[in-house]
């Protein structure tokens, strides 16, 4: 069964360690090996750091590190993908059972009263009560001569394989969507916290203006103005509230805890840690847990095409019958109660109705769904990694230039005051100046959080910190089990 092909650029894997680890599943037609791709990302510049499998302790907060602990163990999204993973580890198992003949015993007893025929003569009548006994071994097997059953079980395998990489995924995003909230509420105290440090300077400054209208030295429309600047500063320090109390009860839920809005976080970033080693692009779609998936899905399709084809052809099956009877238990025993029964059944479909080629038909429209999500998810994973990269220098030359911009408006700020005292400029450039200031440094802290944010990306681009697939094991109950 050939698979589509896309031209130039084949985005397809190979399976490497995860064929090894289920040795009964062998691929009927194996999807050929990447090519077309670069050697390295074309956006990778400078030196990059190993990345270890705990990411984000390189950013050296405890707290933060306790929350992503509490998360993994009490996180009910990733439960869920815990359990899905482990139904379709049983559905699998359920699948192969196929395989083997099917053998069940049975004990019957029945009791039965009926009437006696009458003599001639009208003599006798009544009733007579007899018993019957019988013990039975059943076997059952249908013979998979052409392998219909076998890729049927092979599905159900690759199938579980694709619930295991989602629910690595899902572990990997968790973390991420830990950290990233995490720094969301960093960010938002530190603005808070210039918020509430700007509404202090400009109430100490409307008040010193307000003493110079008293004095008759300015207009009084310099109060106005002055007090009008100063309750938009305290707006927007109720604004910057808001957004933490929001940030704060999700990174509660995430955690399984009761969004009570009462984590404690420290109010400062943490430095931009060095930029992971991005690897090669091949190794990125054989480590990035939706590709993987993406490609178990489409081999579990694959297989699933084949039971169809092979639908066609004969089923053959075989069943044995073997026990005793009797009419009391002890004749169940005795070598002249034993019977025995076998059969062979061959069932040659003719004529259905169009049924067994639209099967058909349909499994091979889900097998071209599935390569074409495979090679969707293998692009886009290749697009992530590569933009995250390019954004990196580009969010680092950003808050260089707003810090520059805080610096020299935070200067203006101090000298057009001290121009406006002496009489020399108008009180709008006074304001114009405080304005610029705290948005200059607001959108420093935003672009230092952006530049954060875009490294947890990154990680989560490159397919977390690396963890081995055999460190989640689904079949064990509970969180703990990552």
């Amino acid at each position: 069964m050939a698979l589509p092909t896309l031209g130039k650029l084949s985005l397809s894997l190979l399976l490497g360690g995860l064929l090894s680890a289920c040795a009964t599943l062998h691929r009927p037609d194996p999807v050929p090996p990447p090519t077309g791709l670069p050697s390295t990302f074309l956006a990778v510049t400078g030196e990059q750091a190993l990345v270890s499998g705990g990411w984000w302790r390189d950013l050296e907060d405890a707290r933060l590190n306790a929350f992503v602990e509490t998360a993994l163990d009490d996180n009910p999204g990733l439960a869920q993908a815990i359990a899905q993973a482990r139904i379709a580890e049983a559905q699998s198992r359920s699948d192969r059972a196929d395989l083997f003949p099917q053998i069940s015993a049975g004990l019957n007893s029945t009791r039965q009263r009926r009437p006696s025929t009458p003599l001639p003569g009208g003599e006798g009548g009544g009733y007579s009560i007899t018993n019957s006994h019988n013990a039975t071994l059943d076997v059952s097997w249908e013979v998979d001569l052409w392998g219909r059953l076998a890729s049927l079980s092979a599905a159900g395998q690759a199938d579980y394989l694709a619930a295991r990489e989602q629910l690595r995924g899902v572990h990997q995003s968790l973390v991420a969507d830990v950290v990233s909230l995490y720094l969301d509420i960093v960010e938002a105290r530190a603005q808070v916290a210039l918020s509430e440090d700007t509404v202090k300077a400009l109430s100490e400054f409307s008040r010193q203006v307000e003493n110079r209208v008293e004095q008759g030295v300015v207009s009084p429309t310099d109060a106005t103005l002055a007090n009008a600047n100063l309750s938009s500063a305290q707006a927007g320090l109720e604004q910057r509230r808001e957004t933490l109390a929001r940030v704060t009860r999700q990174l509660e839920i995430l955690m399984g805890d009761y969004p009570a809005g009462q984590l404690i976080t420290t109010s400062e970033l943490p430095a931009v840690p060095p930029l992971p080693a991005a690897g090669v692009p091949a190794e990125l779609l054989a480590r990035r847990p939706d590709v993987r998936g993406a490609e178990w899905s489409l081999l579990a399709a694959d297989y699933r095409l084949g039971a169809a084809e092979r639908s066609f052809l004969p089923a053959i099956s075989l069943s044995g019958s073997t026990g005793s009877t009797g009419s009391e238990l002890a004749d169940l025993f005795s070598s002249g109660s034993f019977i025995w029964t076998i059969a062979g059944n061959i069932v040659q479909p003719i004529f259905q109705g169009g049924r067994l080629r639209a099967q058909a038909d349909v499994a091979e429209g889900q097998r071209d769904d599935a390569f074409y999500a495979y090679v969707d998810t293998a692009l886009t994973a290749l697009s992530e990694v590569e933009t995250a990269l390019a954004v990196d220098r580009f969010l680092a030359q950003r808050v260089i230039a707003t810090d520059n911009a805080a610096g020299h408006a935070e200067d203006a700020v101090r000298v057009s005051f001290n121009r406006y005292r002496q009489g020399i400029e108008p009180f709008l450039n006074v304001l114009e100046s405080q304005q610029r200031a705290l948005d200059s440094r607001s959108a420093t802290i935003s672009a230092r959080s952006d530049r954060l944010a875009n490294r947890i990306a990154l990680h989560l681009a490159l397919g977390g910190g690396f963890d081995d697939v055999s460190a989640i094991d689904p079949t064990v109950t509970g969180n703990s089990a990552l």
